[in-house]
């Protein structure tokens, strides 16, 4: 499941994130930000129109972000088999 398809405050697991095209700068920077194996998340808020932007929360820092960058980031529900 992609963070992007994440039910609001249901915590998840990062497993990975995927890089869409060589050197994809977005994927890194996400990376970077904290979006790696093992960190929880979740979505908090999605705003009006488009459901755009997605708050999520990973760890104890908050983040807007598009959906194609949250699409992006690959969870799982914690507890289930990596």
């Amino acid at each position: 499941m992609t963070l992007s398809d994440m039910p609001l405050h249901q915590p998840a697991l990062v497993e990975s994130v995927q890089d869409r095209h060589a050197n994809d700068a977005i994927s890194r920077r996400l990376r970077e930000l904290g979006f790696v194996a093992g960190e929880e998340v979740k979505v908090v808020a999605v705003g009006p129109v488009g459901r755009e932007p997605l708050l999520v929360q990973v760890g104890y820092t908050r983040f807007a972000l598009r959906r194609t960058e949250a699409a992006r980031v690959i969870v799982r529900e914690p507890g289930a088999l990596a």
